[in-house]
C-alpha cells in the first residue's frame, strides 16, 4: 500500500478482505486520522457484492477508497515527521 501508487477498487486483492478485516481499519483510519479532523463514527463495514468490490457503509465507497486514505495519512506522517528531525 503506498500513497503513491493507489489501490484501484476492482483490485481482486479487495474481495477476499473480511468485514473483521474492514472493521480494522476502520478503526485504524479514525485512529490516524483523529488529528486531522477526519472522524466517521458510524463507519462500519458495509455490502460487499457490488461488481465484487468491497465497501464500507461510509456512502458506500469502495474499500480501495479507505485503503488509499489511509496510505495518504501514513505518508503524510512520515514525511512531516522526516521534516521535524
Amino acid at each position: 500500500m503506498s500513497a503513491h501508487h493507489p489501490i484501484h477498487p476492482a483490485d481482486p486483492a479487495l474481495r477476499h478482505l473480511t468485514a473483521r478485516q474492514i472493521t480494522g481499519l476502520i478503526i485504524e483510519l479514525r485512529t490516524e486520522g483523529r488529528e486531522f479532523g477526519l472522524l466517521w463514527p458510524s463507519a462500519q463495514p458495509g455490502e460487499t457484492n457490488l461488481d465484487g468490490r468491497a465497501l464500507v457503509s461510509l456512502g458506500n465507497i469502495p474499500a480501495s477508497t479507505l485503503i488509499n486514505l489511509l496510505a495518504l495519512l501514513r505518508e503524510y506522517k512520515r514525511e512531516r515527521d522526516r521534516r521535524r528531525c
